[in-house]
């Protein structure tokens, strides 16, 4: 099984990064086998542009070969390799990785070959806002255009497309999920997108995709959109390309109608696409180093919080999975948070995203991806208690969701450990919209908060 894997990791100091990460087959005929988790790098600079690094995946999920393969869900990879800085056009590495599945059959060490590219974004831990007393300089920072967009796909199949029975693959399938792109300039950007099935027969279904494009603007309001795209989903590599006209409705928001064609090469799998997306337009400082408050007087503080989270599934309903019924599902995940503005240290409205797939419980191939929205209302300075109301996509694992869509609702109590950690227990209930699966969901969280700044 040949796999492709991206992370996404922070500084924490000039040697250790932490973020997050998923891994995806594109070879060896188990297309749909992705997984999700944590990610850890320590690099340490031996000579001239040579740096030695080491690092740690710890995630869940599986996909084609289900609990044969991937047992529970539980992913480990450990690495260590050298890198080389070319210095303006990011490091290229290679080593040796050990992937386990502790409770499935996969062990397995091989070299591996990466590349690394670093870039800067103005964050400043925990929750600020802007001093009174802030005059604006002459050296204002310029903006970086970016687009967040919630996404709605359906998906035309042919009859040429088979399932890997051999039997006709269904119609049509609908799916959920977001983009993001980061512009380059006022025309080319890169993108990244992930979206899951909620609807046609194919329950699990997965795609997560990378690519650039090119937005010609025809008018103040209007634009053309070209795209090109490709990474692991349900039938191997799957490629993406596209046209898409994008209208303004305010300032900041937008809709976006999409029409391309989806690919596997190394499967039947091929489709038509329609996606209706709503675009939240928004602009970052362009800044490599530290910036006064002076500079950022065109910018407005956001503040934002990132939580990796433990979720439990307790039996709900008698037929909830196909198997092993009586057994806890475990899933690992991340969630990302943004609170709308307001006073902080006051109740608080969010917006949120969260991916978490099955590491434990005989659930491995299990994932799911929700958007949201919740209120956080403090009690003292350290105590808050939170509710949250999500829909999404979920499917794999053997636990019967129908076509997949799903609602989720939790609540819970948190603890301020300083002005940026904050630790929250929860407790919740998951149903599928049109499938026997109900959940009763015990979380435990670890929040990290800061603040990222969008131009005014």
């Amino acid at each position: 099984m040949g796999m492709v894997g991206g992370n996404l990791l922070f500084d924490m100091t000039e040697q250790v990064k932490l973020g997050v990460g998923s891994y995806g087959a594109l070879r060896g005929n188990r297309g749909g086998f992705i997984t999700l988790g944590l990610a850890a790098e320590v690099s340490q600079k031996i000579i001239n542009n040579w740096s030695a690094e080491a690092g740690l995946f710890v995630g869940g999920g599986g996909g084609r070969g289900g609990a044969s393969l991937a047992g529970g869900g539980l992913m480990l990879r450990s690495h260590a390799g050298l890198s080389y800085d070319t210095q303006g056009y990011g490091k290229l590495g290679f080593g040796v990785s050990h992937v386990s599945f502790p409770s499935g059959v996969i062990q397995t060490t091989q070299p591996y070959l990466q590349y690394d590219y670093a870039f800067s974004s103005l964050l400043a831990s925990g929750w600020r806002t802007l001093p009174l007393s802030t005059q604006a300089t002459g050296s204002s920072l310029l903006s970086k255009p970016q687009e967040f967009s919630l996404v709605y796909r359906h998906y035309r199949i042919p009859g040429s497309v088979v399932q890997d029975s051999g039997a006709p693959q269904h119609s049509s399938m609908q799916l959920m999920g977001a983009e993001w792109l980061s512009y380059l300039d006022d025309r080319w950007f890169l993108k990244l997108e992930a979206e899951g099935a909620m609807g046609g027969k194919n329950s699990g279904y997965m795609q997560i995709l990378t690519g650039a494009g090119y937005r010609l603007p025809l008018s103040s309001s209007m634009a053309i959109k070209v795209h090109a795209a490709a990474g692991p989903a349900g039938g191997g590599l799957l490629l993406d390309a596209g046209i898409a006209v994008q209208q303004k409705i305010t300032r900041s928001t937008a809709l976006e109608l999409s029409l391309g064609q989806v690919r596997a090469p190394s499967a039947s799998f091929t489709a038509n696409s329609l996606a209706l997306m709503l675009n939240h337009q928004f602009g970052i400082p362009s800044a490599t180093s530290d910036a006064s408050w002076g500079t950022l007087a065109a910018f407005e503080p956001q503040s934002l919080r990132i939580r990796s989270a433990n979720q439990t599934y307790l039996k709900g309903s008698p037929d909830w999975r196909s198997n092993n019924v009586d057994s806890a599902v475990n899933n690992l995940g991340v969630q990302l948070d943004y609170f709308l503005p307001g006073t902080p240290h006051s109740t608080q409205v969010f917006l949120t995203g969260q991916g978490l797939a099955a590491y434990a419980g005989h659930a491995g191939a299990y994932m799911t991806g929700l958007v949201g929205a919740g209120v956080q209302v403090p009690v003292t300075t350290d105590w808050f208690v939170e509710s949250e109301g999500l829909l999404g996509a979920a499917g794999g694992g053997g636990l019967v969701v129908g076509n997949g869509l799903v609602s989720q609702v939790n609540a819970g109590v948190g603890y301020r450990l300083s002005k940026s950690l904050a630790l929250m227990g929860t407790a919740g209930y998951m149903a599928a919209v049109r499938g026997d699966f109900r959940a009763k969901v015990l979380g435990l969280s670890l929040g990290y908060q800061f603040t990222g700044f969008a131009e005014k």
